[in-house]
């Protein structure tokens, strides 16, 4: 392989590895906010989620429903695209932080007793993803080439 090949691919940016986690990881967090913002994929939309999350003692549950689903929606979009990745991966690991203390952490680690497995592999997959970025492949990087004046630069590099 050409070393300057795989330095772009792979290199110090994260390239190919962000994309990897970013791609799948955000269209399934995007998938579960649109179960809960429009039923959509067999969700209960923002009634019944409102209703569900009330019932947990997460109150008032129509506004915790519209934050979670627009959490993970619009934060697993942004995340898929590589668009303020930093900040999406944070509003999402906070999500999941949510969700494994809310309604996993007392039925156990396993997902197959509704435990806290699955929602903990995507906290820690949006907290590496807070640290790391975007990588080389993330649309941050086009809008910072794009629009890369000194004010701009500043804060989009803190926030892909």
């Amino acid at each position: 392989m050409n070393t300057q090949f795989a330095q772009a691919l792979f290199g110090s940016t994260g390239g190919l590895a962000a994309l990897v986690l970013r791609v799948p990881v955000g269209l399934i967090l995007a998938a579960h906010g649109a179960q809960k913002l429009f039923a959509w994929f067999g969700g209960y939309g923002l009634e019944g989620t409102g209703q569900w999350m009330a019932s947990i003692g997460l109150e008032p549950g129509y506004l915790m429903a519209l934050m979670a689903g627009s959490a993970e929606f619009f934060g697993g979009l942004a995340l898929a695209l590589g668009l303020l990745t930093r900040p999406a991966a944070l509003v999402n690991a906070i999500a999941m932080l949510v969700a494994i203390f809310a309604v996993h952490i007392g039925n156990g680690l396993f997902m197959s007793n509704n435990g806290y497995e699955y929602a903990l592999t995507l906290f820690v997959v949006s907290i590496a993803l807070a640290i790391q970025g975007g990588g080389r492949f993330a649309l941050d990087n086009v809008l910072l080439e794009r629009f890369g004046g000194a004010g701009y630069s500043q804060s989009a590099v803190a926030a892909r």
